[in-house]
């Protein structure tokens, strides 16, 4: 699943196709008139978390990647797209295995921006107070929660967990100050790091604990489960990670 750094890029990437007019919109997509938006101009690209936005002047579409979403520019997959957008000067945008759907027009009653891990109005202290309010809460839970770290995906959750030493299975309610500052601070920190190594194609070359069988620092065998209400993949050293609650 793209995480929000990677939308990020899916951003700047199609920065050039506002205001470019759809000339003709197929896939096989059963939630979106396709047809409808040929003759639309794109007004605006954005994303959020783990959403991708298409702002138009008669709707608003939602893609969600979901597990195995793709994106082409300019070029197709050998496998139908769910929504395939060409323009009239003929370049062309298409969006494989995703959730494509309309959405309320207006965005900023839609989306909470401050709880994008990625945007520039991103707030800590909301962070802190959504996390302070959810005591029973387990860190491996509340890094993947979109309410309060948009864009946070399973790689970035074990990574936080290990560089700041916290076991995914401590409560946020047990958590010292300190240590609920640093979840809040390295969650954005490290997608921003996770941001500039996606981009240089080395990402997986910095990965400590997701997908690792050995602990770096401790040189045992890391443990691993699907934990959580998430039930999400992690893994960690039962070592280093000091457990809370």
């Amino acid at each position: 699943m793209p995480e929000g750094p990677s939308l990020v890029i899916l951003r700047e990437e199609t920065t050039r196709f506002v205001g470019k007019e759809i000339a003709r919109a197929t896939g096989n997509t059963k939630t979106v008139d396709l047809p409808s938006l040929e003759g639309q101009k794109i007004v605006s690209l954005r994303s959020w978390g783990k959403h991708f936005i298409i702002e138009l002047p008669h709707t608003v579409l939602r893609i969600h990647f979901m597990l195995f979403g793709s994106y082409r520019i300019d070029e197709r997959k050998d496998k139908p797209p769910r929504m395939a957008l060409e323009f009239t000067d003929g370049s062309e945008l298409n969006f494989y295995a995703c959730s494509v759907k309309h959405i309320e027009p207006d965005l900023d009653a839609s989306y909470d921006w401050d709880a994008d891990i990625m945007s520039p109005t991103w707030d800590a202290a909301k962070a802190r107070k959504k996390l302070r309010a959810a005591p029973d809460m387990l860190a491996c839970d509340a890094l993947l929660d979109q309410t309060i770290f948009a864009g946070v995906g399973n790689i970035i959750k074990n990574e936080v967990l290990f560089r700041i030493r916290l076991h995914p299975l401590s409560t946020i309610g047990a958590l010292p100050a300190p240590k609920l500052r640093a979840l809040v601070e390295q969650a954005r920190q490290y997608s921003f790091d996770f941001l500039e190594w996606k981009k240089q194609f080395v990402l997986k070359q910095h990965w400590l604990a997701h997908r690792k069988t050995i602990c770096p620092r401790c040189d045992i065998p890391f443990s691993k489960g699907h934990l959580g209400l998430t039930k999400r993949r992690a893994f960690y050293c039962e070592k280093c990670q000091k457990r809370y609650g």
